[in-house]
């Protein structure tokens, strides 16, 4: 089975319940579509975890590129290396986790995902004439700070669903739950990607203590809960 998920935040705790419930194996894939970090508690423990896991595709968010400019700002100031990763630690709360393997790691992070099935991005892709533009010609702050793409009017019919997050559900619904948007004319209730244009990933965890994934085969949403 294939899984997406956005905006995890360091919930580390959460988002390994939430693999215990959808039991996620070796033969699974899971695409997380930025936001690792930040707000929660495990920030670094998290991304550890993700990018040890090679059936684990992750893409960067506004959270991963703001920290990575700070990280080069520092980078063209000094060669102080030793210095530089201990300003990078004090940026998370477990950063004492952090080493240069893991900074790479978040350097080398792609802007986009895309499938057969799906296009995943962090925020949004632009949408000119009621078409999304091709993601390969996206600026990287597009995909990860866009607003726009979440409005309710946005609703491209041309191409792949586009899954994203970036701003959580509940202010445009007012709930803590997984927003499928679906074509002119699909089937009600339809189970079948191809029958959505978007899907809204972001359940806001840091406010909501609810963090939820999407199987890509089926449609089907799965949340867990803080306790």
């Amino acid at each position: 089975m294939d899984y997406c998920i956005s905006d995890i935040h360091g919930y580390y705790d959460l988002f390994c319940r939430l693999l215990d419930k959808i039991k996620f194996g070796g033969e699974d894939r899971l695409y997380v579509l930025g936001d690792i970090i930040d707000k929660g508690p495990n920030s670094i423990r998290l991304a550890k975890l993700l990018f040890s896991m090679p059936n684990i595709y992750c893409i960067a968010g506004n959270h991963e590129y703001d920290f990575l400019k700070y990280y080069r700002s520092m980078m063209r100031r000094t060669e102080d290396y030793d210095w530089i990763l201990d300003r990078l630690r004090n940026y998370f709360a477990d950063g004492y986790l952090l080493d240069w393997e893991t900074v790479d790691q978040f350097d080398f992070l792609p802007f986009y995902a895309e499938t057969d099935d799906f296009i995943g991005v962090h925020a949004g892709i632009p949408v000119e004439n009621g078409k999304i533009l091709p993601v390969s010609q996206v600026t990287c702050e597009q995909l990860v700070y866009d607003r726009s793409f979440k409005d309710r009017d946005v609703l491209p019919q041309n191409g792949k669903c586009v899954l994203f997050g970036h701003t959580p559900v509940r202010y445009l619904t007012g709930r803590d739950e997984i927003l499928r948007y679906q074509r002119k004319d699909a089937a009600q209730g339809s189970m079948d990607i191809a029958d959505y244009c978007k899907i809204h990933l972001d359940t806001g965890v840091a406010l909501s203590g609810v963090l939820g994934c999407l199987s890509i085969n089926d449609c089907q949403c799965f949340y867990v809960r803080e306790r």
